[in-house]
């Protein structure tokens, strides 16, 4: 009989903000056109024997350019479930928009795990287009290629398994390239879906947010999702302030900040 997968902690840190309104958030808008803000977070995936990041999130100087909120720096956030960025081993980026590919110095130590689809659209002939590249950050595209000749890029074409209970997933969509983690939990198999579904309402209202590189990809995305996860309550996405309410801190400091997404979720 096969052993059974390892079992992991899954920690999501938010770190910055940003006011929205909702028809930003939908393609074709929103006719209720209500508040809808965006919270950015990384997320923490901590085994007994291997720990990963999935994503490393901006800095100040690139919230700065575009009008974002930095909550609390990703690395204090770390630090507070006992995560030190320079002995960090393991991280993966769903995908390269600045948003999740920033703070290029912070994991020395790191080798960054990327699909090789990824790596060709922000390098590629699509970057001539505004529309596309505005949601990247050059210096996070070039300091990539870096790591790279460096020796510290493991790419991935399509699904990989990287550890026992920890996977990717290519779904495409959001960029060409967008992974999602899937993770063995003592809950059972939780999934990641990072900006393959920015906000519950994106995927459980099949209803698919503006920022898009293959709408059709988007959609599938959603039934890849699903099957990928043990249930509802185990799909977590990538910016809804809602994650917050439905999971629960591991700590009272971690209140409003840092949550447990392999804990039971919270009555509504």
């Amino acid at each position: 009989m096969p052993d059974s997968p390892d079992i992991y902690r899954v920690y999501a840190i938010k770190y910055a903000h940003h006011e929205r309104r909702s028809t930003a958030n939908f393609i074709g808008g929103d006719s209720h056109d209500v508040p809808m803000p965006l919270d950015y977070f990384v997320w923490a995936i901590v085994g007994e024997h291997r720990s990963f990041l999935v994503d490393t999130g901006f800095d100040q100087s690139e919230a700065d350019k575009r009008g974002r909120v930095i909550t609390r720096p990703i690395q204090e956030g770390l630090a507070a479930i006992g995560i030190a960025t320079e002995r960090l081993q393991d991280v993966i980026l769903t995908h390269m928009h600045y948003d999740h590919a920033g703070n290029r110095e912070l994991f020395p130590r790191a080798r960054y795990h990327v699909q090789d689809r990824e790596m060709s659209f922000c390098t590629g002939r699509c970057m001539c287009h505004r529309p596309l590249n505005v949601h990247f950050a050059v210096d996070d595209v070039t300091s990539m290629v870096h790591k790279v000749f460096d020796g510290r890029v493991e790419f991935h074409d399509g699904d990989a398994e990287l550890a026992s209970g920890v996977s990717v997933h290519l779904v495409g969509g959001h960029t060409a390239g967008l992974q999602v983690v899937r993770v063995h939990t003592a809950r059972g198999w939780l999934v990641l879906a990072s900006d393959a579904s920015h906000f519950y309402a994106n995927i459980e209202q099949q209803r698919p947010f503006p920022a898009v590189y293959n709408v059709g990809d988007m959609l599938e995305g959603y039934a890849l999702i699903r099957r990928l996860a043990d249930s509802p309550e185990l799909i977590v996405p990538g910016h809804d302030p809602l994650v917050l309410e439905r999971f629960s801190a591991e700590k009272p400091e971690h209140a409003g900040w840092i949550v447990r997404l392999d804990a039971p979720v919270r009555q509504q």
